[in-house]
């Protein structure tokens, strides 16, 4: 088991996005393994790269017993939305409702550089596009709207581990990827 540290809101890496990956090999695999150790232990419903340090464009997912990973994620959304509070490993404990797209299809490639195509909706949806903002630097209180997000910027500046000077805390057992996921 290879469980990492998950950067917490702060950490540059977060809004850095990610380079494309163009090398299929062991490293990858043992990244994907990463991933997936570490999400499931946290426990959540989906983890980026970029959150445990790793500046490419992969993300695992587990939702509704469904586990897998994507690399390079290229998304079709419905124009169909959905509201539903969501949060993040990397802001633990924090959940706001967040604007989605209803149904989501991505394309990408799986750790042998095989094609995939990865079609969701409702929470599966959430997750897949959650994740491939991470990938883009891009974070789940950007979605909000002004309101929301003072809420939550509030919320993140009253969190017990907000202002820590090392954001590469491993989160609490409790902390999900948002309530009822």
């Amino acid at each position: 088991m290879s469980i990492k540290d998950i950067r917490l809101f702060g950490d540059p890496v977060l809004r850095t996005p990610a380079a494309e990956v163009v090398d299929f090999d062991k490293e990858l695999r043992q990244l994907v393994k990463d991933l997936t150790d570490t999400m499931i232990d946290a426990p959540g419903a989906g983890l980026a790269a970029p959150q445990i340090g790793v500046g490419l464009r992969v993300f695992t997912y587990y939702v509704d017993d469904q586990l897998g990973h994507l690399i390079n994620p290229d998304l079709s959304l419905s124009e169909e939305l959905q509201d539903g509070e969501e949060g993040c490993l990397s802001f633990p404990g924090i959940y706001f409702d967040t604007p989605r797209a209803l149904r989501v299809v991505a394309k990408g490639f799986n750790e042998y550089g095989d094609p995939v195509t990865l079609e969701g909706s409702e929470l599966m949806a959430r997750c897949i596009q959650h994740e491939t903002d991470h990938l883009n630097g891009i974070l789940f209180i950007d979605r909000m709207d002004r309101q929301q997000r003072k809420l939550a910027m509030k919320a993140i500046r009253d969190a017990e581990w907000a202002g820590q000077e090392a954001p590469t805390v491993k989160v609490s057992p409790h902390a999900t990827f948002g309530k009822g996921l």
